[in-house]
């Protein structure tokens, strides 16, 4: 079997699920923390950013949103035209049980019109397996997800 994709013929292979977990964990923490952390200062991309976040982990997420909410922090977002980006720098796993632990490492991006502001960023957690669906395409839920380290990184 063959899939085109961008114009080009690919072979296709099958292979267990088990094969590539790994792989499909690590992309689904880099694609919650995408969401959750990549916002722009206004309120229907941070909806629709969250929104697709939160179907990727449990109520820990949740109360995260809520808190920040309720400090304003999205609100100050958009006032203050405040674009936040977020790039994984890597995602260490411990793939022995399960729930699968992870410690992700990510270099947060604040601009705003006058400066910009880099921040590290180090959350843990654990994923179990659930049902996969259009909302969550690689099958896991983020559970008990933390913020280890949020800080500013010194300029020299």
């Amino acid at each position: 079997m063959y899939i085109l994709a961008n114009g080009k013929s690919l072979e296709a292979f099958s292979a267990e699920r088990k094969d590539n977990v790994a792989v499909e964990v690590r992309d689904h923490v880099k694609m919650f923390h995408y969401w959750f952390f990549t916002l722009d200062p206004d309120e229907k991309v941070i909806a629709s950013n969250i929104g697709k976040a939160l179907y990727l982990a449990d109520g820990s997420a949740k109360r995260e949103y809520d808190n920040l909410k309720e400090r304003g922090y999205f609100t100050n977002l958009v006032s203050a035209n405040i674009s936040q980006t977020i790039v994984v720098d890597s995602v260490q796993l411990d793939m022995e049980q399960e729930p699968f632990r992870f410690r992700c490492y990510a270099t947060q991006q604040l601009v705003r019109s006058t400066s910009a502001v880099e921040r590290k960023l180090v959350t843990q957690g654990l994923l179990r397996n659930v049902s996969r669906s259009d909302n969550n395409p690689h099958g896991f839920l983020i559970q008990s997800w933390e913020t280890v380290l949020n800080q500013d990184v010194a300029k020299p």
